[in-house]
């Protein structure tokens, strides 16, 4: 899942970057709200953490023009504004959800993870194909009823994968959805994921569609 935090609190915004990027989340961060605009026009996200008062361009506004384009990203708003008014209206505009800060982050966590499910089309909080479970909360993934030790980015690739059981992804998408702004990317550090992921779950689970890409195998 990548995100998008258009936040300009430097405090705030490295505060959530951290902590998003800690659950798993691919990260990046905009302090303005005319260079966020350019980004979202250029870029495909999963959520935007939108603050309202922002330099440049408020948080309606922009959240005006992502609904106006037919954005389908989510939009979570994170802002000092709690009047009901501001709520309502801010809702009404477009939004999916609606924090007043100051926030607690494990909060956060759980309203991004009730998005995502939203998002995926299913309110169960654990992602289950056949008898491979992963949980999004305690980043336990286990086969069987066993435990499987992954890494961060083994976790986050393989809750892709069970996110969208029924779609392959190409080494272009894997990366734009595991790297940000900032990471450089090996040339195949996607199959070295791949190959890793596989020789702890079984080679039956992940299937390799020849120029295409990769996808979860429903019947594993």
């Amino acid at each position: 899942m990548r995100i998008l935090i258009v936040e300009d609190d430097d405090m705030i915004g490295d505060s959530i970057r951290q902590w998003l990027g800690r659950e798993s989340y691919t990260v990046d961060w905009a302090t303005d709200g005319v260079d966020a605009a350019a980004t979202l026009r250029g870029t495909t996200y999963d959520l935007v953490i939108l603050d309202l008062g922002l330099p440049g361009r408020d948080g309606i506004s922009l959240l005006t023009e992502i609904r106006r384009d037919e954005n389908p990203v989510m939009v979570l708003v994170i802002t000092a504004r709690d009047q009901m008014e501001d709520r309502i209206n801010t809702l009404d505009a477009g939004a999916d959800d609606y924090l007043v800060k100051p926030f607690n982050l494990n909060e956060l966590s759980a309203r991004v993870r009730a998005l995502s499910r939203r998002r995926c089309g299913t309110g169960k909080p654990v992602l289950e194909i056949g008898n491979l479970c992963l949980n999004p909360v305690t980043h336990d993934v286990s086969l069987a009823g066993k435990r499987v030790h992954v890494t961060l980015r083994e976790f986050t690739l393989l809750r892709i994968l069970m996110e969208h059981p029924s779609k392959p992804f190409s080494r272009e998408e894997l990366q734009h959805r595991l790297y940000n702004w900032d990471e450089a990317i090996n040339s195949n550090v996607i199959e070295h994921y791949i190959s890793s992921l596989r020789r702890k779950l079984g080679s039956e689970w992940i299937h390799n569609m020849r120029g295409v890409g990769w996808m979860l195998h429903r019947q594993a």
